[in-house]
């Protein structure tokens, strides 16, 4: 690319992806001061329809589709995602330029009152709009009353002070991005531990996809690429693919990097969270996408199958 061009950084229109979206830029324009980042809002299906639960929707790539065939088109030259929204096969023109360093990948609890997860009241009643999360959350509690709650964060958190939620549940990645140190000084933030509920795969972690015949695009964000978190996420995307989850099925999984050894963790379980179905596996770092289809299959035959085959005859 030469001096003044311009390259389209296309984004969903949320504070969230507009922030992580800016985060991004700040990076490109400090690498390429020569270069003009434009920012390009597009709106998906996700972002139109804010009252049903995403698994009620049933679409796949509710978050993504519109930005992919905005890249298709050559209406954009890039597009910023949190990973975990991503479809777990791309389209074939497409992939991704580079999988930023991931943040944290737990969940957290967000409260009016200062209250962890194991102390809040018998039949507390928690939001949040993923399945994962709410099967996690009743097989920890199954006392807890679990309700979707759409909307982006700062929704969801008047929504948490305006009715009678005793707590919100969601990522805290996009908490930390949000909000920085100018956290709001009437809410309480709780780490979830792993052990307590596992992450959605590629949560806490930003892509950029790309086509994959644009080789300035792929120059040119192919610096923002961490290693380790795109060897993680493959195994975790590897995982789910072979379960062929998406929003309407229960699934959560987080692999880590320890020099040349990777760990992977993963569940899958029923919508009211009274079967769940938990293991480990560990191997080389070159081994990641083997390692998340062999858990995979581990899980389904410990009884995960059945899981999936009820799930399915319910849509």
């Amino acid at each position: 690319m030469q001096p003044g061009a311009q390259l389209k950084v296309g984004t969903r229109g949320s504070k969230l992806a507009l922030t992580q979206t800016g985060l991004v830029v700040k990076a490109l324009e400090k690498k390429f001061p020569k270069f003009i980042f434009k920012v390009e809002v597009i709106k998906t299906l996700g972002d139109k329809i804010q009252e049903s639960a995403l698994s009620q929707i049933g679409a796949k790539g509710l978050f993504i589709k519109e930005l992919e065939e905005a890249l298709v088109q050559g209406k954009i030259d890039c597009a910023v995602h949190s990973l975990k929204d991503l479809t777990t096969d791309l389209p074939q023109n497409l992939s991704l330029g580079a999988v930023l360093k991931r943040e944290s990948a737990e969940d957290c609890l967000i409260t009016l009152q200062k209250t962890t997860l194991d102390s809040l009241p018998k039949a507390a009643k928690l939001g949040t709009s993923s399945l994962r999360r709410k099967s996690q959350l009743l097989h920890l509690r199954p006392d807890f009353k679990v309700e979707n709650l759409r909307g982006n964060l700062d929704t969801r958190i008047h929504k948490l002070k305006t009715l009678d939620f005793d707590g919100i549940v969601v990522a805290k990645a996009g908490v930390k991005r949000l909000m920085g140190d100018q956290m709001d000084s009437e809410i309480h933030l709780f780490d979830i531990p792993f052990t307590q509920l596992l992450p959605a795969a590629g949560q806490g972690a930003l892509a950029i996809e790309i086509r994959e015949d644009d080789l300035n695009a792929k120059e040119v964000v192919g610096f923002l690429n961490d290693v380790e978190t795109r060897i993680a996420v493959l195994c975790e995307r590897s995982f789910l693919r072979t379960l062929e989850g998406g929003c309407q099925v229960p699934i959560g999984a987080i692999a880590r990097v320890e020099g040349e050894s990777l760990s992977l963790e993963g569940m899958i379980a029923s919508l009211d969270g009274t079967v769940l179905f938990k293991d480990r596996i560990e191997g080389s770092v070159s081994l990641a996408e083997n390692l998340g289809k062999k858990l995979a299959e581990k899980l389904l035959h410990a009884g995960g199958e059945k899981i999936l085959e009820e799930l399915r005859s319910q849509r």
